[in-house]
Protein backbone atom coordinates (compact mmCIF):
# COMPACT_ATOMS: atom_id res chain seq x y z
CA UNK A 1 0.00 0.00 0.00
CA UNK A 2 1.22 3.66 -0.76
CA UNK A 3 0.89 6.48 1.14
CA UNK A 4 -2.38 8.72 0.09
CA UNK A 5 0.54 11.34 -1.40
CA UNK A 6 2.28 8.48 -3.15
CA UNK A 7 -0.89 7.38 -4.88
CA UNK A 8 -1.14 10.72 -5.66
CA UNK A 9 2.31 11.31 -7.36
CA UNK A 10 1.82 8.00 -9.07
CA UNK A 11 -2.14 9.17 -10.35
CA UNK A 12 -0.65 12.40 -11.66
CA UNK A 13 1.73 10.73 -13.73
CA UNK A 14 0.11 7.76 -15.28
CA UNK A 15 -2.49 10.27 -16.28
CA UNK A 16 -0.03 12.73 -18.07
CA UNK A 17 1.89 9.96 -19.55
CA UNK A 18 -1.35 8.77 -20.96
CA UNK A 19 -2.05 11.96 -22.21
CA UNK A 20 1.17 13.46 -23.48
CA UNK A 21 3.20 9.29 -24.49
CA UNK A 22 6.67 11.02 -23.02
CA UNK A 23 8.34 10.48 -19.64
CA UNK A 24 7.13 12.74 -16.92
CA UNK A 25 9.65 14.58 -14.93
CA UNK A 26 9.30 16.36 -11.22
CA UNK A 27 9.27 19.44 -12.55
CA UNK A 28 5.76 18.74 -14.56
CA UNK A 29 4.48 17.19 -11.49
CA UNK A 30 5.39 20.29 -9.51
CA UNK A 31 2.95 22.59 -10.76
CA UNK A 32 0.07 19.96 -10.24
CA UNK A 33 1.01 20.05 -6.22
CA UNK A 34 1.31 22.11 -3.51
CA UNK A 35 4.70 20.38 -2.93
CA UNK A 36 8.41 21.17 -4.37
CA UNK A 37 10.04 19.44 -7.00
CA UNK A 38 12.67 17.86 -4.20
CA UNK A 39 9.75 16.29 -2.59
CA UNK A 40 8.33 14.95 -5.59
CA UNK A 41 11.42 13.55 -6.66
CA UNK A 42 12.21 11.37 -3.49
CA UNK A 43 8.46 9.89 -3.92
CA UNK A 44 9.31 9.51 -7.58
CA UNK A 45 12.58 7.48 -6.34
CA UNK A 46 10.24 5.06 -3.97
CA UNK A 47 7.53 4.38 -6.54
CA UNK A 48 10.59 3.61 -8.86
CA UNK A 49 12.09 1.16 -5.98
CA UNK A 50 8.96 -0.66 -5.90
CA UNK A 51 8.50 -1.06 -9.82
CA UNK A 52 5.64 1.12 -10.23
CA UNK A 53 7.87 3.73 -12.44
CA UNK A 54 10.75 3.10 -14.67
CA UNK A 55 13.82 5.57 -16.47
CA UNK A 56 13.63 5.13 -19.58
CA UNK A 57 17.09 5.22 -21.34
CA UNK A 58 18.53 8.12 -19.81
CA UNK A 59 16.06 10.22 -20.02
CA UNK A 60 14.76 12.51 -16.84
CA UNK A 61 11.25 11.68 -16.36
CA UNK A 62 9.64 8.38 -15.37
CA UNK A 63 7.23 6.22 -16.91
CA UNK A 64 4.92 3.80 -15.51
CA UNK A 65 5.68 0.24 -15.82
CA UNK A 66 3.22 -2.69 -15.87
CA UNK A 67 3.12 -2.93 -11.92
CA UNK A 68 2.17 0.69 -12.14
CA UNK A 69 -0.28 0.65 -14.63
CA UNK A 70 -2.06 -2.19 -12.85
CA UNK A 71 -1.91 -0.36 -9.33
CA UNK A 72 -3.56 2.99 -11.23
CA UNK A 73 -6.54 0.86 -12.53
CA UNK A 74 -7.08 -1.13 -9.30
CA UNK A 75 -7.15 2.10 -7.12
CA UNK A 76 -6.61 5.13 -8.96
CA UNK A 77 -8.95 5.50 -11.96
CA UNK A 78 -11.04 8.12 -11.73
CA UNK A 79 -14.80 6.93 -11.72
CA UNK A 80 -16.61 8.49 -14.32
CA UNK A 81 -20.19 9.33 -13.99
CA UNK A 82 -21.01 10.83 -17.58
CA UNK A 83 -23.28 9.51 -20.02
CA UNK A 84 -22.48 6.15 -21.39
CA UNK A 85 -19.55 6.40 -24.11
CA UNK A 86 -20.89 4.11 -26.56
CA UNK A 87 -24.64 4.17 -28.35
CA UNK A 88 -25.62 1.20 -30.18
CA UNK A 89 -28.94 0.72 -32.39
CA UNK A 90 -29.44 -3.10 -32.06
CA UNK A 91 -32.83 -3.52 -31.79
CA UNK A 92 -34.69 -5.21 -34.81
CA UNK A 93 -31.28 -6.74 -36.20
CA UNK A 94 -29.97 -10.08 -37.39
CA UNK A 95 -27.46 -11.09 -34.47
CA UNK A 96 -24.60 -11.37 -37.12
CA UNK A 97 -25.19 -7.67 -37.84
CA UNK A 98 -25.41 -6.72 -34.14
CA UNK A 99 -22.11 -8.38 -33.69
CA UNK A 100 -20.63 -6.63 -36.86
CA UNK A 101 -21.98 -3.12 -35.64
CA UNK A 102 -20.81 -3.47 -31.59
CA UNK A 103 -17.38 -4.98 -33.20
CA UNK A 104 -16.83 -1.35 -35.31
CA UNK A 105 -18.53 1.12 -33.23
CA UNK A 106 -16.07 -0.38 -30.25
CA UNK A 107 -13.06 -0.02 -32.09
CA UNK A 108 -14.20 3.72 -33.59
CA UNK A 109 -15.10 4.97 -30.52
CA UNK A 110 -11.64 3.47 -28.68
CA UNK A 111 -9.37 3.56 -31.55
CA UNK A 112 -8.28 0.27 -30.35
CA UNK A 113 -8.99 -3.08 -32.01
CA UNK A 114 -12.01 -4.61 -30.91
CA UNK A 115 -12.98 -7.96 -30.84
CA UNK A 116 -16.41 -9.38 -29.68
CA UNK A 117 -17.32 -13.20 -29.92
CA UNK A 118 -20.70 -13.89 -31.03
CA UNK A 119 -22.71 -16.77 -28.67
CA UNK A 120 -22.79 -20.19 -29.46
CA UNK A 121 -24.69 -21.79 -32.33
CA UNK A 122 -25.91 -24.38 -30.29
CA UNK A 123 -27.63 -21.96 -27.68
CA UNK A 124 -30.20 -20.38 -30.01
CA UNK A 125 -33.47 -22.49 -30.91
CA UNK A 126 -34.61 -23.16 -34.25
CA UNK A 127 -36.85 -21.30 -35.89
CA UNK A 128 -37.83 -22.55 -39.16
CA UNK A 129 -36.31 -26.07 -41.17
CA UNK A 130 -36.28 -26.37 -44.75
CA UNK A 131 -35.78 -29.24 -47.08
CA UNK A 132 -34.98 -28.63 -50.61
CA UNK A 133 -34.77 -31.35 -53.47
CA UNK A 134 -31.39 -29.94 -56.10
CA UNK A 135 -31.79 -33.12 -57.86
CA UNK A 136 -33.33 -36.14 -57.56
CA UNK A 137 -30.48 -37.74 -55.61
CA UNK A 138 -29.28 -34.57 -53.34
CA UNK A 139 -31.37 -32.95 -51.18
CA UNK A 140 -30.05 -29.61 -48.92
CA UNK A 141 -31.31 -28.87 -45.32
CA UNK A 142 -31.87 -25.71 -44.49
CA UNK A 143 -32.18 -24.87 -40.36
CA UNK A 144 -32.94 -20.84 -39.58
CA UNK A 145 -32.28 -20.15 -36.63
CA UNK A 146 -33.47 -17.66 -33.52
CA UNK A 147 -30.77 -15.66 -33.56
CA UNK A 148 -31.11 -15.35 -37.61
CA UNK A 149 -28.79 -17.53 -38.54
CA UNK A 150 -28.46 -19.89 -40.69
CA UNK A 151 -26.97 -22.99 -42.05
CA UNK A 152 -26.98 -25.52 -44.97
CA UNK A 153 -25.93 -28.63 -45.71
CA UNK A 154 -26.19 -31.41 -48.78
CA UNK A 155 -26.79 -34.85 -48.46
CA UNK A 156 -26.84 -37.11 -51.82
CA UNK A 157 -29.12 -40.67 -51.21
CA UNK A 158 -27.97 -43.11 -53.42
CA UNK A 159 -31.65 -43.57 -55.03
CA UNK A 160 -34.03 -41.10 -55.86
CA UNK A 161 -36.06 -39.07 -53.05
CA UNK A 162 -39.42 -39.57 -52.64
CA UNK A 163 -41.03 -35.96 -52.83
CA UNK A 164 -43.76 -37.08 -50.35
CA UNK A 165 -41.41 -38.43 -47.77
CA UNK A 166 -39.33 -35.32 -48.47
CA UNK A 167 -42.51 -33.03 -47.20
CA UNK A 168 -43.49 -35.50 -44.69
CA UNK A 169 -39.97 -35.08 -43.02
CA UNK A 170 -39.98 -31.71 -43.47
CA UNK A 171 -43.58 -31.41 -41.53
CA UNK A 172 -42.67 -33.29 -38.98
CA UNK A 173 -39.20 -31.25 -37.78
CA UNK A 174 -40.82 -28.39 -37.77
CA UNK A 175 -43.85 -29.61 -35.68
CA UNK A 176 -41.50 -31.19 -33.42
CA UNK A 177 -38.11 -28.63 -33.53
CA UNK A 178 -39.72 -25.18 -33.93
CA UNK A 179 -38.90 -23.49 -30.45
CA UNK A 180 -36.20 -26.01 -29.71
CA UNK A 181 -32.92 -25.54 -28.69
CA UNK A 182 -30.46 -26.59 -30.90
CA UNK A 183 -28.49 -28.16 -27.93
CA UNK A 184 -31.28 -29.71 -26.45
CA UNK A 185 -31.78 -33.11 -25.83
CA UNK A 186 -34.96 -32.92 -27.54
CA UNK A 187 -33.47 -32.35 -30.77
CA UNK A 188 -32.53 -36.16 -30.60
CA UNK A 189 -35.70 -37.48 -29.29
CA UNK A 190 -37.12 -36.06 -32.46
CA UNK A 191 -34.87 -37.21 -34.97
CA UNK A 192 -34.46 -40.75 -33.28
CA UNK A 193 -37.87 -41.28 -32.56
CA UNK A 194 -38.30 -45.07 -32.38
CA UNK A 195 -42.08 -45.53 -32.60
CA UNK A 196 -41.78 -44.12 -36.77
CA UNK A 197 -41.74 -46.52 -39.79
CA UNK A 198 -38.67 -47.59 -40.89
CA UNK A 199 -38.28 -45.25 -43.72
CA UNK A 200 -38.85 -42.60 -42.15
CA UNK A 201 -36.62 -43.28 -39.35
CA UNK A 202 -33.49 -43.95 -41.98
CA UNK A 203 -34.29 -40.64 -43.57
CA UNK A 204 -34.10 -38.84 -40.74
CA UNK A 205 -30.97 -40.88 -39.13
CA UNK A 206 -29.70 -39.60 -43.13
CA UNK A 207 -29.76 -36.07 -42.16
CA UNK A 208 -29.26 -35.87 -38.78
CA UNK A 209 -25.73 -33.91 -39.11
CA UNK A 210 -27.67 -31.02 -40.00
CA UNK A 211 -29.00 -30.69 -36.69
CA UNK A 212 -25.81 -32.45 -34.56
CA UNK A 213 -22.88 -31.24 -36.50
CA UNK A 214 -23.74 -27.44 -37.11
CA UNK A 215 -20.94 -25.91 -39.09
CA UNK A 216 -19.70 -23.46 -36.65
CA UNK A 217 -16.10 -21.94 -37.73
CA UNK A 218 -13.79 -19.90 -35.85
CA UNK A 219 -14.25 -17.30 -38.22
CA UNK A 220 -18.35 -17.03 -37.79
CA UNK A 221 -17.82 -16.76 -34.01
CA UNK A 222 -15.43 -14.24 -34.00
CA UNK A 223 -15.87 -10.35 -35.11
CA UNK A 224 -12.65 -8.10 -35.66
CA UNK A 225 -12.08 -4.74 -36.19
CA UNK A 226 -9.28 -2.29 -35.90
CA UNK A 227 -6.59 -4.34 -36.91
CA UNK A 228 -5.25 -0.93 -38.73
CA UNK A 229 -5.79 0.95 -35.58
CA UNK A 230 -3.30 -1.18 -33.34
CA UNK A 231 -0.88 -0.63 -35.90
CA UNK A 232 -1.06 2.64 -36.31
CA UNK A 233 0.34 3.00 -32.42
CA UNK A 234 3.80 1.83 -33.19
CA UNK A 235 5.61 -1.24 -33.10
CA UNK A 236 7.67 0.21 -29.77
CA UNK A 237 4.69 0.08 -27.91
CA UNK A 238 3.23 -3.63 -29.35
CA UNK A 239 6.14 -5.51 -30.44
CA UNK A 240 4.23 -8.40 -30.28
CA UNK A 241 2.33 -7.09 -33.83
CA UNK A 242 3.01 -9.68 -35.74
CA UNK A 243 2.16 -12.72 -33.41
CA UNK A 244 -0.98 -11.02 -32.40
CA UNK A 245 -1.66 -11.12 -36.35
CA UNK A 246 -1.16 -14.76 -36.49
CA UNK A 247 -3.14 -15.11 -33.93
CA UNK A 248 -6.35 -13.06 -35.02
CA UNK A 249 -5.88 -15.14 -38.70
CA UNK A 250 -6.03 -18.50 -36.57
CA UNK A 251 -8.52 -17.16 -33.94
CA UNK A 252 -9.28 -20.47 -32.09
CA UNK A 253 -6.44 -19.09 -29.49
CA UNK A 254 -7.92 -15.39 -29.58
CA UNK A 255 -11.09 -17.10 -28.29
CA UNK A 256 -9.88 -19.02 -25.37
CA UNK A 257 -7.75 -16.12 -24.39
CA UNK A 258 -11.11 -14.17 -24.14
CA UNK A 259 -13.02 -16.66 -22.51
CA UNK A 260 -10.43 -17.32 -19.50
CA UNK A 261 -10.08 -13.52 -19.19
CA UNK A 262 -13.92 -12.93 -17.88
CA UNK A 263 -14.88 -12.94 -14.54
CA UNK A 264 -17.95 -13.55 -12.31
CA UNK A 265 -20.55 -11.44 -12.56
CA UNK A 266 -20.40 -9.58 -15.82
CA UNK A 267 -17.55 -7.61 -14.40
CA UNK A 268 -14.68 -6.03 -16.80
CA UNK A 269 -11.26 -7.95 -16.93
CA UNK A 270 -8.33 -5.99 -17.15
CA UNK A 271 -5.24 -7.86 -18.34
CA UNK A 272 -1.71 -5.48 -18.54
CA UNK A 273 1.09 -7.02 -20.47
CA UNK A 274 2.69 -10.29 -18.99
CA UNK A 275 -0.56 -10.38 -16.89
CA UNK A 276 -1.48 -12.54 -20.16
CA UNK A 277 -0.78 -15.84 -20.97
CA UNK A 278 -0.75 -15.61 -24.49
CA UNK A 279 2.79 -14.31 -26.02
CA UNK A 280 1.32 -11.99 -28.49
CA UNK A 281 -0.62 -9.70 -26.01
CA UNK A 282 2.09 -9.61 -23.17
CA UNK A 283 3.56 -6.41 -24.63
CA UNK A 284 -0.56 -5.42 -25.34
CA UNK A 285 -3.61 -4.65 -22.57
CA UNK A 286 -6.85 -6.74 -22.82
CA UNK A 287 -9.64 -5.62 -21.77
CA UNK A 288 -13.07 -7.41 -21.82
CA UNK A 289 -16.34 -8.13 -20.24
CA UNK A 290 -19.22 -10.82 -21.00
CA UNK A 291 -22.88 -10.55 -22.13
CA UNK A 292 -25.07 -13.01 -21.75
CA UNK A 293 -28.67 -13.92 -19.99
CA UNK A 294 -29.38 -13.33 -16.30
CA UNK A 295 -28.10 -17.48 -16.04
CA UNK A 296 -25.71 -18.06 -19.05
CA UNK A 297 -22.84 -16.44 -20.38
CA UNK A 298 -23.01 -16.32 -23.76
CA UNK A 299 -20.02 -14.28 -25.35
CA UNK A 300 -17.48 -11.65 -24.89
CA UNK A 301 -16.86 -7.97 -26.01
CA UNK A 302 -12.94 -6.87 -25.54
CA UNK A 303 -10.67 -4.49 -27.06
CA UNK A 304 -6.92 -4.89 -27.21
CA UNK A 305 -4.68 -2.09 -27.16
CA UNK A 306 -0.93 -0.31 -26.35
CA UNK A 307 -0.24 -0.67 -22.31
CA UNK A 308 -0.63 3.44 -22.68
CA UNK A 309 -4.18 3.01 -23.24
CA UNK A 310 -6.81 5.24 -21.45
CA UNK A 311 -7.86 2.80 -19.49
CA UNK A 312 -11.00 4.38 -17.74
CA UNK A 313 -12.49 4.88 -21.30
CA UNK A 314 -11.76 1.22 -22.49
CA UNK A 315 -13.02 0.10 -19.27
CA UNK A 316 -16.50 2.56 -19.95
CA UNK A 317 -16.53 1.58 -23.27
CA UNK A 318 -16.86 -2.35 -23.22
CA UNK A 319 -18.63 -2.40 -20.24
CA UNK A 320 -21.69 -0.32 -22.14
CA UNK A 321 -21.40 -2.55 -24.96
CA UNK A 322 -21.52 -6.12 -22.82
CA UNK A 323 -24.52 -4.04 -21.07
CA UNK A 324 -26.70 -3.11 -24.48
CA UNK A 325 -25.39 -6.84 -26.18
CA UNK A 326 -26.88 -8.36 -23.11
CA UNK A 327 -30.29 -6.59 -23.52
CA UNK A 328 -29.71 -6.90 -27.49
CA UNK A 329 -29.93 -10.76 -26.74
CA UNK A 330 -32.56 -10.52 -23.54
CA UNK A 331 -34.74 -9.86 -26.70
CA UNK A 332 -33.31 -12.33 -29.39
CA UNK A 333 -33.96 -15.08 -26.42
CA UNK A 334 -36.99 -13.92 -25.50
CA UNK A 335 -35.40 -14.16 -21.83
CA UNK A 336 -35.99 -10.90 -19.60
Amino acid sequence: MLTERQEQVLGRLVQEYLDCGAPVGSKALSAEFEWGPSTIRHELAILEELGLLAHPHTSSGRVPTEAGYRYFVDRLLPERTSGPSLSLSLMRRELDDAMRLTTEALSQVTNLLAVVTAPPIETSTIRHVELLKLQPQVLMVVVITSTGGVTKRLFTFAGQLDGGLVDWVASYLNEGLVGVGLGARRVRQVLYDPSLPATEREFLEAITPAFTELDESDASTLYVDGAARLLSHGRSEASGLNQLMEMLERRVTLLETLRSALTPARSVAVRIGAENQVPALRSLALVAAGYGLPQRALGAVSVIGPLRMDYGHAIRTVRDAAAQLSAFVADVYDER
